[in-house]
């Protein structure tokens, strides 16, 4: 919280991090598959601040889906909301990353296909919650 009650501007990007990083568990396909391994870098991010969310003990909801998918990148939307109001929209560009070569790497034919099914570049509806 900040000096006004508010979560701080800094605490969600730790949100949106958890809810990246569980959404790319979630749709990673499993028995074997390389697609997903390795690890990804975050290139940016951007976040449109709607209104101060408070101390409260009930819960908020974050929903991300894909908005992008580029030859070495795709770009992750998201907004944290409860059923009343949204609180922040945000996206983040994630670049994957080969950590044996220390360099990025592009998007394979299996991990597109995957990406695609949480495609939606209008406003949201195929979203994900976390």
């Amino acid at each position: 919280m900040d000096a006004f009650g508010h979560v701080n501007n800094a605490v969600f990007l730790r949100y949106l991090e958890e809810a990246r990083i569980d959404f790319m568990f979630r749709i990673a396909p499993g028995d074997g598959s390389p697609s997903f391994s390795g690890g990804s870098v975050v290139a940016r991010h951007e976040i449109d601040y709607v209104r101060p969310l408070v101390h409260r003990h009930e819960p908020v909801t974050i929903e991300s889906w894909v908005t992008k998918i580029g030859a070495a990148s795709l770009t992750i939307s998201y907004e944290v909301k409860d059923p009343e109001q949204v609180y922040v929209r945000a996206s983040t560009v994630v670049v994957p990353f080969n950590l044996e070569a220390q360099r990025p790497r592009r998007i394979t034919a299996e991990e597109r296909a995957v990406l695609e099914e949480y495609l939606d570049d209008s406003d949201g509806a195929g979203a994900l919650a976390a």
